[in-house]
């Protein structure tokens, strides 16, 4: 009885389900010539006895940790590894003698699509206990969400839930199953992933890649539980930020709270920054930002809409209802991305971006420290975080067994842990990253980018879209004295091209430098936030790579002295500035409120309606005609979700 899940398992299976160096030692010994003496029972069981008198046992119908092993070692050892491998080498010494016929014929049964969803109610209670059925059946009466991702080539089946992401490394077997969540949960989330294939099977059995959302009570996903937080947007878009006073400011808090015990996750954040940047508006805080506020006040309602009118969006990813599990995660390694440093008065913030080279997600570690009102990113670089230095950590491999990860991508080390976390030097991690991290094509990326669903009803993921692209060339750099923005455009192997977009901040001075330093030096790499507007793909970098090594914008040192007199940049297009001016000009409504209108404000959107009428956006105008003729909250609502909207798509 030949085993098709052993002759299976690939070089990155076996590492996964063990580690890379036992799998390492193993093929070492296997090459040397240390060979296991290999039998296959009538039931399948594989056998093997090593030179060292150790005998290692296969059973069919489970995976390597179910197998046993006469040596000390705890877990998947390598004897195990190397009988895999003993056994496939046999098979294949075999397979040479095997008729081409009978080769053709497994090959062909070998490349049959499949899918988990196939396994079968009967076959996960023999394989999972009573307990964990139980728990799994209890998250799908409360819903969730799962990214599914069907087998292409050499990459498994795998399903990205909140908590962790779950690949199946062999087809039709559910031993092999690969989860970065501990013990603990690992069999629960396998199961919890066998039923989104389901439901992904029923809803297009043949898309690559689909989000779904499994189970739930569709009676209460029928509403969208907003009505509150609608009425509070409301008053506050009428009195606008100048006249939100604290009992005003209070009630969006206290609406915050109220959906917190519901989980809306993602309409709480949407009202946590409303109610950040209306303290910033009463502290006279460079925080404060007019279109940010307008933004947030229009995401609610649009947020709202998307679950209540029939339209394609989940409504776990609009609302983020998803649980929000805190995750014990087994041995992970992550490869530093750079880190962001914000802060307000004398508080700062650091977070560092780590990608998962196995799941391709990108996590967040977040620090914060009290400090002095001077104090910047520089000053933050010698911080100790998980036991190193903040410049190192951020550009460097984290390998660890003591890491949390959330239901918002965020990854927290326990301090206990502390002793069970390496950090190494980074060196080529950036070049290894897969296509969901490392954007080699600028126009994919553009394609991945103009697919997403609008602004206002995606999830508020930590990093979602922190991205590393290859630079090929540098075309031009700007700088903005005015703005004090560097922009840089850069281009690909294939010549598409993309935009570099760097603010000074006070709280990072030397990130402006640094920037331009290197690409001056030449760029190779560079991570950052993207996103879509006018076609054009616009990063916010976050580090960049060059021939010496990865730069840290935000804790690069001040002390340097780039040359900033450099060529401008192309001017914004007729299309673009009439989208501006009139966001500005809706801007304006939510800052001074509906109630209490600039007197020139009514003709500015005339003005501003006709600028869209001239380069042909005519719906945009009617709307923004429409709420001069009746200002009120639905009207504004209209204006400002439909030209937003065109701005990041056109």
């Amino acid at each position: 009885m030949s085993r098709a899940d052993l002759l299976a398992l690939t070089p990155d299976a076996l590492a996964a389900l063990a580690n890379r160096g036992l799998v390492k030692r193993a093929a070492k010994d296997i090459d040397a010539g240390v060979l296991p003496e290999v039998t296959a029972e009538a039931d399948g069981t594989v056998r093997g006895v090593f030179p060292d008198g150790v005998t290692s046992v296969l059973p069919p119908g489970a995976g390597l940790a179910a197998g046993t092993c006469s040596c000390a070692a705890p877990g998947v050892c390598r004897h195990r590894v190397g009988l895999v491998l003993a056994y496939q080498r046999t098979a294949a010494a075999a397979e040479s003698t095997t008729p081409a016929e009978d080769t053709a014929t497994a090959a062909e049964a070998e490349a049959v699509p499949w899918s988990p969803g196939a396994f079968t109610d009967e076959e996960l209670a023999a394989a999972f206990s009573a307990r964990t059925l139980a728990a799994a059946r209890k998250a799908l009466r409360a819903g969730y969400p799962a990214l599914v991702r069907r087998p292409t080539g050499t990459t498994p089946a795998s399903v990205e839930l909140a908590a962790c992401t779950v690949r199946f490394l062999v087809p039709g077997e559910l031993g092999y199953l690969d989860t970065d969540a501990t013990a603990a949960r690992r069999d629960e989330y396998a199961v919890l992933a066998v039923w989104a294939f389901r439901a992904a099977d029923e809803r297009d059995p043949a898309a690559p890649e689909q989000r779904v959302d499994v189970g739930g009570d569709r009676a209460a996903a029928a509403g969208s539980g907003l009505d509150a937080a609608l009425a509070v947007v409301d008053d506050v878009l009428r009195a606008g930020a100048t006249g939100a006073g604290p009992v005003l400011a209070a009630a969006v808090r206290r609406t915050a709270e109220d959906l917190e015990t519901r989980n809306l996750r993602w309409p709480v954040a949407v009202l946590e920054d409303l109610s950040a940047q209306l303290a910033a508006y009463t502290e006279r805080s460079a925080g404060y930002r007019a279109n940010r506020v307008a933004a947030l006040l229009a995401e609610t309602h649009a947020r709202h809409r998307a679950v209540t009118a029939g339209g394609a969006s989940l409504r776990s990813r609009v609302l983020g209802t998803e649980e929000r599990a805190s995750t014990p995660l087994r041995r992970v390694r992550l490869v530093g991305l750079g880190c962001r440093v914000t802060g307000a008065e004398t508080t700062r913030t650091a977070e560092v971006y780590l990608a998962d080279p196995v799941s391709g997600t990108v996590l967040v570690l977040r620090r914060e420290w009290e400090t002095e009102e001077t104090a910047t990113g520089p000053d933050l670089a010698a911080r100790r975080v998980v036991g190193s230095p903040l410049s190192a950590l951020a550009a460097a491999n984290l390998v660890s067994e003591s890491a949390t990860r959330s239901a918002g991508r965020e990854v927290r080390i326990t301090q206990g842990g502390v002793a069970k976390t390496a950090v190494t030097r980074l060196g080529d991690a950036w070049d290894g990253l897969p296509p969901s991290v490392r954007a080699s094509s600028y126009a994919a990326l553009s394609a991945e980018l103009a697919g997403l669903p609008p602004w206002c009803v995606r999830p508020r993921v930590a990093a979602e879209f922190v991205r590393v692209l290859p630079v090929a060339e540098v075309r031009w750099v700007s700088y903005q004295p005015g703005a004090q923005r560097l922009t840089a455009e850069v281009a690909d192997s294939a010549g598409a091209t993309a935009v570099l977009s760097c603010d000074y901040s006070g709280v990072c001075p030397g990130a402006l430098d640094a920037l331009a330093e290197a690409l001056a030096e030449g760029v190779v790499a560079v991570s950052g936030t993207v996103r879509r507007v006018g076609g054009t793909v616009l990063v916010d970098p976050i580090a960049v790579r060059t021939a010496a090594g990865v730069v840290v914008l935000d804790l690069a040192p001040s002390t340097r002295r780039a040359d900033l007199s450099t060529v401008s940049a192309p001017e914004s297009d007729p299309l673009s500035h009439a989208l501006d001016v009139g966001l500005t000009t809706l801007a304006e409504a939510a800052h001074r409120g509906l109630e209490h209108p600039s007197p020139s404000h009514a003709d500015r959107l005339t003005s501003a309606a006709a600028g869209l009428t001239r380069v042909g956006l005519h719906r945009c105008a009617t709307t923004v005609r429409t709420f001069a003729d009746r200002p009120e909250p639905t009207t504004w609502v209209d204006a400002w979700l439909r030209l937003s909207t065109v701005a990041e798509f056109r």
